[in-house]
């Protein structure tokens, strides 16, 4: 299947790490493993696909930016803004860093740490607020009730928003399936059932490609 060649297509995978010190950082419990499954399967049907992760990606052979903190995906997330015409943000992006980053290891014998933190940046606000033209899908992580996820959809200006509840079984991080929940701009919401994410990710794009020739 070729349906996306000549698509221009970024994809954004694992969760970033903000250092609290050359050892330790904040970060979160992210594979990257749905983020690399939505750029395979768009890489597979002839699209032309950028993806910007802070983890090694698995049976994907194009453009790979390799990134750390939330700063540098937002850099690079930007920076090629223009180019696109899909973004896939799949990441899982930390909400807050800390204020200063220590260039030496902490030591225990100092005692606990004051860790003051500030907000990260907001990588799917910034990707909104610079996009001219491009299809963009958000995803959001959640815990129990999918109700703050749908409020995203409606307050980020996504075209497509894709939330799971991570506590649920076979659909936490780390797994090789997932269960999401379809949101679209109004609200309205379309639960998947729990697929491989391999699955999700041909759903995914299945999905996109209708939406977008209705845009056409």
């Amino acid at each position: 299947m070729t349906d996306l060649a000549g698509w221009k297509v970024l994809v954004t995978a694992g969760g970033t790490r903000e250092p609290i010190d050359p050892v330790r950082y904040i970060g979160n419990r992210s594979s990257g493993k749905m983020g690399n499954a939505i750029a395979v399967d768009a890489a597979a049907r002839g699209a032309m696909v950028t993806l910007v992760t802070t983890m090694d990606p698995a049976d994907f052979d194009g453009a790979v930016v390799r990134v750390e903190t939330a700063a540098e995906m937002a850099d690079a997330v930007w920076s090629r803004l223009a180019e696109q015409d899909v973004v896939v943000m799949a990441a899982a992006v930390a909400d807050f860093r800390p204020t200063a980053t220590h260039t030496t290891k902490l030591s225990r014998s100092d005692g606990p740490p004051v860790i003051v933190l500030e907000p990260a940046p907001d990588i799917l606000a910034g990707v909104v607020e610079r996009n001219h033209g491009a299809f963009i899908v958000g995803f959001a992580a959640e815990t129990g009730s999918l109700a703050r996820a749908v409020e995203k959809a409606v307050a980020k200006g996504v075209d497509l928003l894709l939330a799971n509840d991570v506590l649920a079984e076979g659909s936490g991080f780390g797994t090789v399936t997932n269960q999401v929940t379809v949101i679209m701009p109004d609200g309205t919401t379309d639960p998947w059932p729990l697929v491989s994410k391999a699955e999700v990710a041909s759903r995914l794009w299945d999905l996109v490609a209708d939406l977008r020739s209705r845009q056409d």
